[in-house]
Parts: structure tokens; sequence; C-alpha cells
């Protein structure tokens, strides 16, 4: 009989208490994958987002919510004359209600300016102008919206004609219900105002020039602060907030994992204990003993973490085809997230296991006599 069989026989001794325990690390497991995969996902879909329009600064106010506070429309006039600064697009971006939709991005932008450049029409046609009652929806925000061109959408308390449907290159710009930006400013009470700058730098521009450029805007604009693109949803506190709660919520299910795990080591400690006497009497040392033990709950940590991340994975696919979150997030569901999240279930095992191989290291043949 090797080693390998005497675990796999320990944990097949009670295979519905053995089958349970993995189910309940799974569910832990699956929980650090959903969670933190989509807390992720927001990040590296606007990131994605920035880049397909080809932004390298973004200038904004991130606050506590999901989107910047407006500031004067006419804090572009400070930002333009700096050196390095190629290109800026002013924008006004919401997530609100639009008809069936619960959360949407809707995406005004500066009329002329280069956020436009990345949309290619699938259909219909962009704006005329400025002034059409119109707009132009990614190809996502029309399949959830089952909008189809020449149809009207409500926005707020006007009816907007869709003259169009575009694939803006990345997830977030195919969620958005699109249009100009002085039709949002008027229907959110927000005339005069902005709440994002896209800015382009002059080409050739070092990494340390663009970071100086956004030191001086920040110094420049009181009412917002410049970063590289992509790093000013990371920097955000209400990302930082969603983080935090992500993994948070993970580390308690991860915990309740734990206790299962102890659990049932134990009980099979104190129900082997006259096995484990005979093996000590026979020659197998304490260590053996312990590592006997550790190797069956980090097996159990093991397959807990495989059936997690399986779970985590079909449950995160499912969650973002809902109509309220498509559109809104890829999820980053890596192979490095992938391989920690079962990393964790293995240490979640080990560290289980390290009471019941102490107290089984504390067994002495004799013990067999008492059972």
């Amino acid at each position: 009989m090797t080693f390998l069989t005497v675990i796999t026989r320990g944990l097949m001794r009670r295979p519905v208490r053995t089958g349970l325990t993995i189910v309940g690390i799974s569910i832990g497991i699956a929980a650090v994958v959903a969670l933190v995969g989509i807390s992720r996902g927001f990040e590296t879909s606007w990131e994605t987002g920035m880049k397909s329009r080809g932004t390298d600064v973004v200038v904004s106010s991130m606050g506590s919510a999901l989107t910047p506070k407006p500031f004067p429309a006419a804090v572009v006039e400070r930002i333009t004359p700096l050196p390095h600064v190629a290109e800026t697009s002013s924008l006004l971006v919401e997530l609100m209600s639009v008809e069936k939709a619960d959360m949407m991005i809707v995406s005004a932008r500066q009329w002329g300016g280069f956020t436009w450049e990345n949309l290619k029409l699938v259909s219909g046609r962009m704006p005329k102008d400025a002034a059409e009652k119109a707009v132009v929806l990614g190809k996502t925000a029309a399949e959830v919206l089952q909008k189809k061109l020449g149809d009207t959408l409500q926005l707020e308390t006007e009816e907007l004609a869709v003259v169009g449907i575009v694939d803006g290159g990345a997830v977030v710009e195919n969620g958005s219900v699109i249009l100009a930006l002085p039709l949002l400013q008027s229907l959110t009470g927000n005339e005069g105002k902005i709440n994002i700058i896209d800015l382009r730098v002059t080409p050739g521009s070092t990494k340390d020039e663009v970071s100086g450029l956004c030191e001086k805007i920040t110094a420049l604009v009181p009412e917002a602060r410049a970063v590289i693109a992509g790093e000013h949803i990371r920097d955000s506190q209400a990302y930082k907030m969603i983080r935090a709660m992500s993994w948070g919520t993970s580390l308690l299910a991860v915990l309740v994992g734990v206790l299962g795990v102890m659990n049932t080591m134990l009980m099979t400690v104190f129900e082997r204990t006259q096995e484990i006497c005979v093996l000590l009497a026979i020659g197998w040392k304490r260590s053996r003993i312990v590592r006997m033990i550790l190797w069956e709950s980090a097996l159990l940590g093991f397959l807990g973490g495989l059936g997690g991340v399986l779970i985590g994975i079909i449950g995160v696919k499912l969650l973002v085809t809902m109509p309220a979150i498509r559109g809104l997030l890829e999820p980053d569901l890596n192979p490095q997230l992938l391989a920690i999240a079962v990393a964790i279930s293995v240490v979640v095992g080990v560290f289980s296991g390290l009471y019941p191989a102490w107290r089984s290291s504390r067994l002495t043949p004799s013990h067999a006599l008492q059972g």
C-alpha cells in the first residue's frame, strides 16, 4: 500500500462528507473568481475603451461615484495651450436607466472631437450635426434595448431617433448610447458642464513628459485631476471600495471553507485513531502521520479549488449575459487569477489541516487499546 493510497482511502472513507466539504470550498473559491474577476474586468473594460478611442490622458474628478463629477467645460481652454497636448475632446458620461435597461452607459461627446473616430458604422449613419436629436447605439446596447434603425429612444424626457449602430472596438463602447454633447447637457440640466476630458499627447512624447503634463494639468485645474488613460478608474474611490468589498466577501466565503475542512479532518482523525496508532506501532514516524493529514487536507483544497474555478467561470459567464450588466464590463478571468484561486484553496486546505495534524501526532500506540 503506497502513501498516496493511504491518503485517498482516508478521504473516500466518508464520501458524502468529503463531497460536501469539497462543495463548501468550491463555493468559497467560486466567490473569489467571480467577485475579483468582475472587479478587475470593470477596470480593464474601461481601460480598453480608452485605448480604442486613442486617449492618452484623462482629466476627470472621480469621487465616490462610478461616474465623475461635472465641472465647467471652460476648463478645456486652460489645458489646450500646454506643451505636449495634441487634441482634446470633452465628454459627459452618465450611468443611467434607459428604457428596459436598469443601467447603461450614456456617452455624450464633443461634436467633431476625436472620440467619434473609433466608431465604425455597422448600419445607418452618424448624426448630421450636434443639434440633431439623434443617437447612435453600440451594437451590444442595440441588442439589450432591442432597437433598430428608425426606432426612437426615450432618454430622460426626450425621444431621440436611432440613426446608427456602431462597433466601438471595446465592450464599454459597444454597450453605450452615444450622442452629441449639447443634447445630454440639456437633458440632464448640465449646460456648460462636462465630466471627462479625453486628451491625446503629441506623437513622440516620452512617459516622463506625459507624467509631467498630468502634474501640470492637475495643478492648473483644481476642479479635476489628470491621470494616464486607464488609471483614472483604478484610482477612484468607488473602484477601490468595490475591489475591497469583493476581496472582503471572498475571504468570508473562504473562511467558511476553512472551518469545513478543519471539521472534516478532525472527524477523520477521531475516526481513524486506531489506524493511526497501528501505523505508529509498525514504525511510521510522527512526522509522516502529520504529512498524511496535511496531504489529505491539501488534496481536499485542491479538488475544491478546481471545482470553484469551474463554478466561478460558469457563473460569471451567465451573469454578464444579464441585461442589467451586459455591455458594462467584460470579466477578467485570466489564467493568473484562476491559478491564484486554486493556490488559495490549497493553502486553505493545508492551514485547515494543521490542528488535526497536530492532534494526530499526539497519539501513541497505546491509544489503540482504549478503542
